[in-house]
């Protein structure tokens, strides 16, 4: 673990994926878009498929880009998996999308961000009304689960708080904002899914890069829209936001690794703390190519994580069983390893055979969930409970406080009214007055 040396700069690091310096080395090898139609990496992800398949507890969700500079690139996409069988019962993939619109509007491959946003959807709600005529692309969303969004979230973007353009309408040379992107993706991923739907096939879910750096304003976009999310260590600087992602339960899936080697030094990062809090996080890998040095990356991040921040076997099952729940497997795989009632809330949910996870751990989770969602939920009935209760008290006081007054009073009446039978003698010779025998 590389714990002194954190870049910083997503350029620097984003460079360190051309061997030797070379760009076209990296589009010969890592690409599948390329002149030998990925043969090279279809290869390289094939051994990686049998790596999982016998390793037997490791499952993962491989992601692969689409750029969205035209829309024959899901074609081509589909063909390289296709072609290349490259499926596995241990592997599912996701969709990347680097927002790149910036780089595509300079080169004149777009005019307006609606075009971009083309490139990217419509191949797949034609794919999805009439599969005959994209047998392959039909073939490979069936093995999509998710789509995320990627890229370097340290830059600054201009602020936009009222008159924000519809996507026809971005045509300027800059990226959308966070927002708007966050917007259409997750716009388009809904109306897709309603279609299939209807239809009967597999739907997708929106689980973008957030909170990684850059502004706090992302994790607010990624809150309204996404169902859970990569990163995340900016809602450390956002207590009301973090509150907001607890009370949701989003998922939040951190590779403390690849944070070190980017923007957080490893004993700086929150996950300890998200995870104490109940926040619902998960351990993760991210450019293992990069950043982990075996053959088992994710074994990696749970076994620097445990020494570093001394989790127990329980924690580490709790996060096992986390990261179970936010994937997009099938029911029938959840099921299998974490109980048949996964879906379910509190301890109704776990199979202590499957997670190891005591109940105990899950009836805490869940009762302290519960406790400050009936809080939300309730607070104006709450404010006015407390508000009657402040009132009763403050009539009690008020009562109390003219009964010690009038007793008080009473007892001074009682004083004043006893004084002058027992010092009528004295009285007298106050005041100079003499009886008869005196006088005489």
């Amino acid at each position: 673990m590389r714990a002194e040396k954190t870049f910083h700069r997503f350029d620097k690091f984003n460079t360190k994926y051309n061997p030797i310096g070379q760009p076209l080395l990296r589009e010969i090898f890592l690409k599948q878009n390329n002149y030998i139609k990925g043969r090279y990496l279809a290869r390289l992800t094939k051994q990686v498929f049998d790596d999982l398949e016998s390793n037997k507890y490791q499952f993962a969700e491989y992601r692969i880009s689409i750029y969205g500079r035209k829309k024959s690139e899901w074609a081509t996409l589909a063909a390289w998996v296709v072609d290349n069988e490259l499926w596995s019962k241990n592997v599912k993939w996701m969709i990347q999308v680097p927002r790149l619109y910036k780089l595509w509007r300079k080169l004149q491959l777009v005019k307006t961000f609606e075009e971009m946003l083309d490139n990217i959807f419509r191949p797949l709600f034609e794919a999805t009304i009439d599969p005959a005529a994209h047998p392959k692309l039909a073939v490979f969303l069936e093995q999509l689960v998710a789509f995320d969004s990627v890229d370097d979230e340290s830059q600054r973007e201009r602020g936009f708080f009222s008159g924000m353009p519809l996507a026809d309408e971005w045509d300027n040379e800059e990226n959308p904002p966070y927002s708007m992107w966050s917007y259409y993706m997750y716009a388009n991923i809904t109306t897709l899914n309603k279609l299939r739907i209807s239809k009967g096939m597999n739907t997708f879910t929106y689980r973008p890069h957030a909170g990684e750096a850059g502004d706090i304003e992302h994790l607010a976009a990624t809150f309204l829209v996404a169902n859970s999310i990569n990163h995340g260590i900016l809602l450390y600087h956002s207590p009301v936001l973090q509150y907001l992602y607890y009370l949701a339960q989003i998922g939040i899936s951190i590779s403390p690794l690849s944070n070190n080697l980017l923007f957080c030094k490893y004993e700086d990062n929150p996950f300890p703390r998200f995870f104490r809090r109940g926040l619902n996080v998960t351990l993760s890998t991210d450019d293992p190519l990069m950043i982990h040095v075996t053959k088992e990356p994710l074994v990696e991040e749970y076994s620097v994580a445990a020494q570093v921040w001394k989790l127990t076997s329980t924690d580490l099952c709790e996060i096992a069983r986390n990261s179970v729940l936010q994937s997009n497997f099938d029911p029938i795989f959840k099921a299998y390893w974490v109980g048949q009632h996964y879906w379910k809330m509190g301890p109704a949910s776990n199979d202590v055979a499957r997670t190891n996870v005591p109940d105990i751990r899950m009836r805490y989770r869940y009762d302290l969930l519960q406790e400050e969602l009936y809080y939300v939920h309730h607070a104006e009935e709450k404010m006015e409970a407390d508000q009657a209760k402040a009132r009763l008290r403050a009539k009690k006081r008020q009562e109390a406080k003219r009964k010690d007054e009038e007793r008080l009073n009473r007892a001074l009446e009682s004083q004043e009214s006893s004084k002058p039978a027992e010092n009528k003698g004295d009285t007298k010779e106050a005041c100079g007055l003499k009886g008869d025998g005196d006088k005489k």
